[in-house]
């Protein structure tokens, strides 16, 4: 079976609200999707990003991965990554690769008439999500409205905000809204949060031991991921799990995160790593090193290979790229009591409706 020369979209969708974290505001979001076509079968792959990614997956790539084999994946992953090497890797060429890369995985499940999941082989049938949202321009209604319908509406027990609002110069907002969470969640759900990088290490240090104290478990992106020696003196002082590698563009920034002991569970992006083929070793890294992995937005694209990790904590139930993957494609799943299950169905399951979703195109 060789592969025709990939289709590529891009579409941008408005968010359903204006949002912000402590480093980035935003009102709407860029999916760029890719079909390839071998013998009766498509696979579809997809990332967020610039119309950027678009143009290079369909100029550079495309050509590139257009002959070869459908079945022999790695090989065609090594390529695309050997290609990009005066490119550069991290940023637009990984999201690019990615995106194709999930294709071709999604290609071969049906080729093969199987659930994706299947093809890479389970040790679950259903996946822990967690729900995750509550941006720092939501007014409390707003935030009580989302976190309650996931956990009282939808009975998933694990919730996550946005904290280190303007650069983390808010922290009296920031604690004020933690509680507000935890009010609204109850005792026995799990709290996150998620600073995306906004605070100053020992800043992080003092917030951080207010949020022990409010229950949060869970420590996101305290200071920047690239201070990994920041991200370890967080993690050493505090009783929350610290965790970051959303912004993993290659398997070499997993191992350095690792090497440096800087988290206590490591974040993995399929949609920017390198796609499927580099999530697994990513995922295979952590467990050699005895650390839990988290699946990192983009919840379609991860699900069939979430259910083949044994040492998966959950995956991440985002907001934005949820309510993106549900308007756009066919077969999106359901969360309702805190998992998925994405064991059923021929490939990972989504199918893009191309038709609906050409209101929101731009490329």
């Amino acid at each position: 079976m060789k592969l025709h020369r990939p289709a590529v979209s891009v579409y941008t969708v408005p968010t359903d609200a204006p949002e912000a974290d402590g480093t980035l505001s935003w009102d709407s979001t860029t999916i760029v999707i890719t079909e390839v076509t071998a013998g009766d079968a498509t696979g579809t792959g997809w990332t967020y990003g610039p119309r950027a990614v678009g143009a290079f997956l369909g100029e550079h790539l495309a050509p590139l991965v257009e002959g070869r084999s459908a079945l022999d994946i790695p090989a065609t992953h090594e390529a695309m990554c050997r290609s990009v090497r005066n490119a550069g890797r991290p940023g637009i060429a990984a999201c690019a690769i990615s995106a194709l890369d999930i294709a071709l995985w999604d290609l071969k499940a049906r080729l093969l008439e199987l659930p994706l999941a299947r093809l890479l082989g389970t040790v679950r049938e259903r996946v822990p999500v967690y729900g995750s949202g509550g941006f720092t321009t939501y007014d409390d209604t707003h935030l009580t409205a989302q976190l309650g319908g996931w956990v009282h509406g939808q009975q998933i027990p694990r919730v996550k905000i946005k904290i280190g609002e303007s650069g983390g110069r808010a922290v009296r907002r920031d604690l004020a809204r933690v509680r507000s969470a935890r009010q609204v969640i109850g005792s026995q759900a799990e709290l996150y949060v998620d600073a995306n990088g906004a605070y100053a290490r020992k800043q992080a240090v003092r917030v951080g031991r207010e949020l022990d104290e409010l229950g949060v478990s869970w420590f996101e992106e305290p200071v920047s991921s690239d201070d990994l020696t920041g991200l370890r003196l967080v993690r050493d002082a505090l009783a929350c799990d610290v965790t970051a590698g959303e912004y993993g563009y290659d398997l070499p920034y997993f191992a350095r995160m690792i090497a440096a002991g800087a988290v206590d569970c490591l974040q993995i992006d399929a949609t920017r790593c390198g796609g499927l083929t580099e999530f697994l070793r990513a995922a295979a890294l952590a467990r050699a090193h005895g650390l839990e992995v988290s699946t990192h937005c983009a919840p379609h694209a991860h699900a069939a290979a979430a259910a083949s990790l044994p040492d998966l904590r959950h995956m991440e139930w985002f907001h934005d790229h949820v309510r993106i993957e549900d308007m756009l494609f066919d077969g999106a799943l359901d969360p309702t009591g805190g998992t998925i299950r994405p064991t059923t169905g021929i490939g990972h399951g989504l199918t893009l409706r191309a038709e609906e979703a050409l209101e929101f195109r731009v490329a």
